[in-house]
Parts: structure tokens; sequence; C-alpha cells
């Protein structure tokens, strides 16, 4: 049975940095890897890739809905395969986040940033922000690499208790 690695779950507003440090994080992993590894296969789930798979572009709360639980089986389905998972997904609904974190272990990572980024029409004004078991990084005035090393610290730890 492979090993199960802890889902890094990256949450926020559009423009917050998602999928500029889900690049990043899986970057750092395959160069100098993580746990002492570089053979861990990582996958990439990004909101914008599964819009343009499911060809859903629909930003209504069903249309989200049915994304972030696409997002959740492809994860779940992913970690039991042996990857390790990095989402990057907006995902305003707090029930949904919580609902995974019920299944396995989450590193549900908080994004968010005082800034503006050019995508504020695309903001969730229903997203509920994480209220347990997560972390929480403003992006406004720290570097890519500074993010990722807080990030990869937090999953560091939480690896290890698994």
């Amino acid at each position: 049975m492979p090993k199960k690695f802890p889902i890094i779950w990256l949450t926020g507003q559009p423009g917050s940095g998602k999928t500029t440090l889900s690049n990043a994080i899986n970057s750092f992993i395959k160069s100098e890897g993580i746990e002492n590894s570089k053979k861990i296969t990582t996958l990439q789930i990004d909101g914008d890739d599964l819009r343009g798979i499911m060809n859903n572009k629909n930003y209504s709360k069903e249309g989200r809905f049915k994304n972030i639980i696409l997002a959740q089986n492809i994860a779940l389905f992913g970690q039991n395969k042996g990857f390790l998972v990095i989402v990057s997904l907006v995902a305003p609904y707090i029930e949904l986040r919580e609902e995974l974190k019920s299944k396995t272990q989450v590193c549900e990572i908080y994004l968010h940033t005082s800034e503006k980024r050019g995508r504020e029409n695309f903001f969730s004004t229903d997203y509920v922000k994480p209220e347990n078991n997560f972390y929480s990084i403003d992006t406004t005035e720290k570097t890519i690499e500074e993010s990722v090393n807080e990030i990869l610290t937090v999953y560091r730890s939480m690896a290890t208790m698994a």
C-alpha cells in the first residue's frame, strides 16, 4: 500500500496566491524533495484547470459545488495512489472543506491579501474563512519563497504526526 501524504489544500479568494504557490511548492518538491526523498510524485489540482477540463465555467453555488466535489474526489484518489496532492481552489464553502478534513488528513492553508491583483471580479461573496485546523498566510508582503517555506514547515510538522 502506498504512503498516504496529507493533502495540501490552498484556499482563499482569487488573487491571494493559490496557483502561484501551488506551482512553487510543486517545483520545490520536485527539485529538493520532502521528507528526505526526491521520489515523491505530486498531483496538482487547480481551479482554473479543473473548470477547463470539465468545461464548467458556472460560478453559481451549484457549479462551484460540482467543481469542489470533483477536486476532492480526485485528491482522495491521488492520495490513495501515493501522490502528494496539492489543491489550489477558492472553495468558498466551509462545509465542503470540513467534510474533506473529516475523511483524510488535510493541510488547509488559507491565503489572503489586501493587495489588488486583477482578479477582483471573480471574488466569491459567499466565501467562508476556515475556522478549525488550518494555517493562515497573508501573502501581501511575503515573497513566494517565504510563503512556500512557511507552508512546507507546517506541512512537515503535520506529516510527521500522521
